[in-house]
């Protein structure tokens, strides 16, 4: 029989417990940390690309050695060192999450070394002006630091390792983003797939937190500004369709792309990458460098810059900048370097948005920039419903709410038409690597799994 709480009673309960509230502050604590990590990654890779880009300059065809290198000497670093540190780190934390992985396992893709070496290659591929986000490895970084909390709770406490890894994924998204609302939604959408009554307050906590912490830093601004939208009628509704639809296909190739190129297909180039991979890095780094001179410097790093200009009505770039920024992200990932492609997909889904724009007419760009936007993200994740409410937290767009949240359920129906969820196959490829029921494949010269994979038990 259900009686109504003693508030009393559960006042006195909660005071007389002082291990209770000793857990609380650390995780509270280690959620300010995962802030302060955040916050630093990000200070980091901005000093990084600023580098880069006197760099190029001030001598732009010294990119054509500086770029190659650089991305060689951070795939050999994390093939040899940290194998759980390559790629986006999203589908790491997924995978941390899978039940089949061991406890004793997890640390293969979550843990206070690999988020120091995340920010270490991390800015080291900034540097290079390599196509990359920060946002997506934010998330193992704080995750990273989140579950290192659960060694010094109590035996008893409620809060496990697995509360702890989506808070922290949750965490590394606000912070990254400013964005809390895309925090809670990425954590229900992409990590957890439910909000477990235990963990929301842990979730929200650390949300908050890292979130006070980054705003603390950079101030209470929206990523990309507030963007200016004219009324919306149904003049919009045919160019609006055209970008969700070519966003959906767009992010459907992207994907499958990505799955084919990360999990080592059977194709002549992935096995020339498992044989030679510092060299294919070295390669990769060539035609990235040779796309972002073609590009005069647009396609270098994560694209936010050309978005604001976007966005703000300074800048038209061609279709071909588009395309440019769609093979030079890929090439990037392909070639193994610890970088997210977040940030990358939103420039892409603008260069769509914006091409469509400068034949509908200039009235309506800032709105089909921001579903272009929205709708090659949810294409990209197959997660409508944090792709949306990133963009609409990013441009201050509440008032597109709709036309937002229709783009990126469209495009991601159509996505899933083309491809598998890219994190959930990423994901389960790594589980798969990690429990042995999948051994990478072994070439005469391979010293180590693929970069995107953390070590098997018989190659620790």
């Amino acid at each position: 029989m259900n009686h109504e709480p003693d508030f009393f009673e559960n006042l006195r309960a909660e005071l007389s417990s002082w291990r209770l509230w000793t857990d609380r502050a650390i995780v509270l604590g280690y959620a300010v940390m995962a802030g302060l990590f955040v916050v630093g990654f990000t200070i980091a890779a901005e000093w990084a690309f600023g580098l880069f880009g006197r760099l190029h300059q001030s001598a732009p065809w010294a990119v054509l050695l500086w770029t190659p290198a650089l991305t060689a000497g951070i795939v050999w670093v994390t093939r040899r060192w940290f194998p759980g540190a390559g790629g986006s780190g999203i589908p790491q934390i997924k995978a941390a999450l899978d039940p089949a992985v061991p406890p004793e396992r997890r640390s293969l893709f979550a843990s206070l070394r690999l988020t120091v070496a995340k920010i270490g290659l991390g800015v080291a591929g900034f540097a290079a002006g390599l196509s990359i986000g920060r946002e997506g490895p934010s998330v193992q970084v704080a995750a990273g630091v989140m579950q290192h909390a659960r060694r010094w709770l109590s035996p008893g406490s409620t809060i496990d390792a697995r509360a702890l890894l989506i808070a922290g994924g949750a965490a590394g998204i606000a912070a990254a983003f400013n964005a809390p609302l895309a925090g809670v939604v990425f954590a229900i959408e992409e990590l957890s797939g439910r909000m477990e009554a235990r963990a929301s307050g842990v979730i929200i906590a650390a949300i908050v937190l890292a979130g006070l912490v980054a705003v603390s830093a950079f101030g209470n601004l929206s990523y990309f500004g507030i963007i200016k939208v004219p009324s919306l009628g149904w003049n919009l509704l045919g160019p609006g369709l055209l970008v969700a639809l070519v966003c959906g296909v767009a992010g459907g190739l992207f994907a499958r792309l990505m799955i084919a190129s990360l999990t080592g297909a059977p194709q002549r180039l992935n096995r020339w990458r498992a044989r030679w991979p510092v060299r294919f890095a070295a390669v990769g780094g060539l035609l990235i460098a040779v796309i972002g001179l073609v590009s005069g410097g647009a396609t270098f790093g994560a694209g936010s810059e050309a978005v604001k200009q976007m966005l703000a009505g300074h800048d038209e770039l061609t279709p071909l900048y588009t395309l440019l920024k769609f093979i030079a992200t890929w090439l990037t990932a392909w070639c193994g370097v610890p970088g997210g492609i977040f940030a990358p997909s939103l420039s892409i889904g603008a260069g769509i948005g914006d091409g469509i724009a400068q034949l509908a007419g200039p009235a309506f760009g800032p709105a089909l920039i921001a579903m272009g936007m929205a709708g090659f993200l949810a294409a990209v994740t197959q997660a409508p419903l944090t792709a949306f409410i990133i963009v609409m937290e990013m441009i201050d767009g509440h008032s597109m709410v709709l036309s937002l949240m229709a783009s990126a359920m469209l495009a991601s129906l159509v996505s899933r038409m083309i491809s598998r969820p890219l994190y959930e196959a990423l994901a389960d490829h790594m589980v798969k690597t990690a429990t042995g029921l999948l051994q990478p494949a072994t070439v005469p010269g391979e010293t180590a799994p693929p970069a995107d994979a953390p070590p098997t038990p018989s190659s620790r």
